[in-house]
Formats: structure tokens, C-alpha cells, sequence
């Protein structure tokens, strides 16, 4: 006798489903220290994947393909961390004179603002006095706590390459575990959801890498034509900040724009450094992403902003760049999966045609009359 199937309540799934969803929230935010590094290491795995393949093809043992890979990737991160840093303590060194400048502008400001306005200059003076001594005082008190976040950087900057190794050397258990997680009659489905799902990752995030690097080199140009200061340190953090949609955006022409304002004679500059980085974030949008970025996979708006948020409470600034990445493989998992496709439907841009819904009352006056 076959059981009869049990339908569960909508009120049940819905309740099942908040109470997983604010489980694993918990979770994720309770054990960061252990999924962050894990996570950064399985998609720089996924990015070295072809790598060590090359070298494995070369007959080249697989263990030593795998050290190769990992050296190659240290020396190019040592020297991008290298250029960072040096042009970094050009700008701490010129950091008291670009906050002296930067208060003469403001005193100008809010003197030719209290004249128009008709307000009491003191008091602006007064209250920006004020507030400057409480974040200096909850700075000081952050220090511990910056110490802590060092140390533990530290040690995610250990972990993250042994991961890398182990994730890359055990990928074939991984794989074969994941068919195993499923009956036999489904490894064929699996095993193509599997290879596609890779591919379609690892040409989304070499589109990532590949799109950081160009909109580097035309911020960083752009500065150098403008004659601004720290242009490859203000092009480099521009890109990095690109890779946060619409927020990273703001934050990365706000950075060259206030050096401008501050180093500059004319305000001009600003307004010039605006513009063409809005043209920049243009043919970023509408050339680099859907031409370089993997195509299938287009994030909307609104969950690329939901999950930027959420991955800012759970995980901090880590978090806000993972968002994106984890979300985009979230959706390609979605849309090879026959019941989550709805789900990889509505994180993506795809906007379905507009339905147009006749009135009740138009339509039985039309019977009526028939």
C-alpha cells in the first residue's frame, strides 16, 4: 500500500522557512571567523581551478601543480599589496597637510554659509569642535578592538592558503560527495549542473578580476591626466570599491574628488573628476559587465542592495564583498535547479511583460450586455 501524501500547510512551509532562514543567518553570523576564510578560499579555488589543471596536463604532479599556483597567486597579490602600501605612506605623510587645508575650506565654508544664512559662525565652530573630540575619543577606545580585528586577519591570512591547498587537492572527494548526496538515477543531472555551475563561476569571477583591472586603469589615468595626487592609490581603492555595486560607486568618486577639492586651486577639478567618472561607470555598465563580467549572471538592483546590507551586519566589510559573488552563485545553483528556479528568476534582471488586468466592474458590464 502506498502512503498517502502529506500536504503541508501554506502557514507551516512559511513558518519553516523564516525559522531556517533566521537559523542560518545565526549561524552565519555566530561562526564568521570560520566561514569567512573558508568561503574566500573556495572561490580563489574555483579561480586557480584551471590553473592547476594547465600544469597537471603538463605532466607536472598534481601536488606541486597545485604549490605553483599558489606561489604564482602570492607573488601577484605581494606585489599589488606592495604598490598599495607605498603609495599609502605617500598619503599618510601628507595627511596633516591635507587636513590643514582641508579646515581652511571648511572655515571658508561655513563662514560665507553663516553670512548667508544669517547664523552664528561660533556655534558651527563650536559644534564641529565637539563632535571632532568625540570620534577622537571613540577612536581611542577602538583600539583594542582594531588590534583584536589585526590579529585576526592575521591568522585568516595563514588559513586562507591552506584552505586554498586542501579545497584544490580534495576536490575530487568533494565532487564525488556531492554526487553521493543524491540518488543514482540523478548523477547524470548532477554531474552536468555541477560542470556548468563551475564554468559559469569561474568565467564570472575571472570577469570580476579582469573588469577591477580595467576600471583601475582608466581611474587611475584619469587622475594622472587631471594632475590629481595619489592616482594609483585613488584608482586602486576606486576599483576595489566598483566591485560593490551603486554604494562603491559613491564612495569611489568621493575619495578623488575631495583630494581635488583640497589639493587643487580650482573647484573645477572635482566637478571634472565627476564627470568622467560617470562616463567611466558607464561603459562599465553598459560595455565591461555585460561584455567581459559573465552574461548569465545579472544581479537586480534590489537584492544586489539587500544582500550588500546584509552582508555588512553579518560579516563587515568582508562580508559587503562577498555579497555580490555569493549571491551570483546562489542564482546560477537556482537556475539549474528545476524547484529553486523561481528563486534564481526573481534575484535576476530579467523583467517579465506587464499584465494587463481588466477591471471587475468593466468586465461584467460586458456580460451583461451580451
Amino acid at each position: 500500500m502506498i502512503p498517502e501524501k502529506i500536504e503541508i500547510p501554506f502557514y507551516a512551509r512559511a513558518t519553516i522557512f523564516l525559522v531556517g532562514t533566521i537559523s542560518l543567518l545565526a549561524i552565519l553570523y555566530i561562526a564568521k571567523v570560520i566561514i569567512i576564510p573558508i568561503v574566500f578560499a573556495i572561490i580563489i579555488a574555483i579561480l586557480l581551478h584551471p590553473v592547476v589543471n594547465f600544469f597537471v596536463r603538463r605532466k607536472i604532479n598534481r601536488i606541486v601543480a597545485i604549490v605553483i599556483s599558489l606561489l604564482l597567486t602570492f607573488l601577484i597579490i605581494a606585489a599589488f599589496g606592495a604598490l598599495i602600501v607605498s603609495q599609502a605612506s605617500r598619503f599618510t605623510e601628507s595627511w596633516p597637510l591635507l587636513v590643514e587645508k582641508f579646515t581652511v575650506m571648511l572655515n571658508q565654508i561655513i563662514t560665507e554659509a553663516s553670512e548667508y544664512f544669517d547664523l552664528n559662525p561660533q556655534k558651527i565652530h563650536d559644534w564641529i569642535s565637539k563632535t571632532q573630540g568625540e570620534l577622537l575619543n571613540r577612536s581611542a577606545a577602538a583600539i583594542g578592538k582594531t588590534l583584536v580585528t589585526v590579529g585576526g586577519i592575521v591568522v585568516v591570512l595563514f588559513l586562507v592558503p591552506v584552505y586554498i591547498f586542501l579545497i584544490l587537492f580534495y576536490q575530487p572527494l568533494l565532487l564525488d560527495f556531492i554526487r553521493r548526496v543524491f540518488d543514482k538515477s540523478n548523477h547524470s543531472q548532477v554531474n552536468e549542473i555541477v560542470s556548468q555551475t563551475k564554468t559559469v563561476i569561474q568565467q564570472y569571477l575571472l570577469g570580476l578580476v579582469i573588469e577591477t583591472v580595467i576600471i583601475a586603469i582608466l581611474q587611475i589615468a584619469t587622475l594622472l591626466i587631471l594632475g590629481i595626487e595619489y592616482a594609483i592609490l585613488l584608482g586602486i581603492i576606486g576599483a576595489l570599491l566598483n566591485l560593490i555595486p551603486y554604494i562603491g560607486g559613491l564612495v569611489a568618486v568621493a575619495l578623488p574628488m575631495m583630494v581635488a577639492l583640497v589639493t587643487k586651486e580650482s573647484g573645477w577639478y572635482a566637478l571634472y573628476v565627476l564627470a568622467i567618472y560617470y562616463v567611466i561607470q558607464l561603459i562599465d555598465n553598459n560595455y565591461i559587465v555585460p561584455k567581459i563580467v559573465a552574461s548569465k549572471v545579472k544581479i537586480n538592483a534590489l537584492f544586489s542592495i539587500i544582500a550588500i546590507l546584509v552582508g555588512n551586519a553579518l560579516w563587515g566589510i568582508p562580508g559587503m564583498f562577498l555579497s555580490i559573488p555569493i549571491l551570483a552563485i546562489v542564482k546560477l545553483i537556482c537556475d539549474h535547479i528545476e524547484p529553486l528556479k523561481p528563486w534564481g528568476f526573481l534575484f535576476g534582471d530579467t523583467m517579465p511583460t506587464i499584465l494587463k488586468i481588466k477591471p471587475i466592474r468593466m468586465m461584467r458590464l460586458k456580460k451583461k450586455s451580451l
